[in-house]
């Protein structure tokens, strides 16, 4: 299967030459393109030097723009299968295979990297993860799907997901809202067990975790997004 890995990337300075070295090591057959999010760091600058895959965006559109113009990158040039992965080291590739094992036996459409299958390696704090079974247990009422590790950024999908995405793909919250789109449009999604290690360097994007802001926002999406597709089907 043609096969690409997408990563988004902002301001990843420390860590994408780790990121990319370990793909070349693991997948040297896969392509892999760089969404540099409108980085302010060097990110952009090591991609050119290292004559790295990679697209520059010229301003900052947040994970959900970035994986998205990833995923018309994968449509665009008719890649059977992408694999998103963040840009910070917490994903190991070497999980790859069995992600295209699933889709390729036309088990899954979506595979997802979870953390909390086996609860080994980084784990996260105790308020995200409380935080993160909030949002898979509203995802379960609106869907009637279990998705453990809603929030996990190691996914693989299919050429189906791959012209939906680059399509419909939330900006604002998109893991979450990806997996409700997923059910909408009839897809199946299985959850491998995973190990994830810490962010390797550098600050997460992500701001508002802890927050009890972020949680009524996120859970507000996802209602949303599944009365949407309620409404469109109409």
């Amino acid at each position: 299967m043609k096969t690409l890995i997408i990563i988004p990337a902002y301001n990843e300075e420390e860590n994408i030459k780790k990121v990319v070295e370990n793909i070349i090591y693991h997948f040297p057959q896969y392509d892999y393109i760089i969404v540099n999010d409108g980085s302010i760091d060097s990110t952009a600058e090591i991609c050119k030097s290292e004559n790295y895959a990679f697209l520059n965006l010229p301003i900052n559109l947040g994970i959900g723009g970035a994986v998205q113009a990833g995923y018309r990158y994968a449509k665009a040039n008719d890649y059977d299968v992408a694999i998103q992965m963040d840009g910070d080291g917490q994903h190991d590739i070497s999980y790859a295979d069995q992600m295209l094992m699933l889709i390729g036996d036309m088990k899954a459409d979506v595979v997802i990297g979870s953390r909390f299958l086996e609860n080994k390696g980084f784990q996260s704090s105790g308020v995200r993860r409380a935080g993160i079974k909030i949002l898979s247990v509203l995802i379960k009422i609106c869907t009637g799907v279990n998705v453990n590790d809603v929030t996990s950024g190691f996914r693989a999908v299919n050429r189906k997901f791959i012209d939906i995405y680059s399509k419909d793909y939330s900006n604002d919250y998109p893991e979450p809202e990806a997996i409700v789109s997923a059910v909408m449009y009839g897809g199946k999604i299985l959850e491998i067990p995973v190990v994830m290690n810490e962010r390797q360097g550098g600050i997460s994007s992500i701001k508002f975790w802890n927050s009890l802001y972020y949680m009524i926002k996120v859970s507000l999406a996802i209602v949303i997004r599944r009365i949407s597709y309620g409404i469109r089907r109409k």
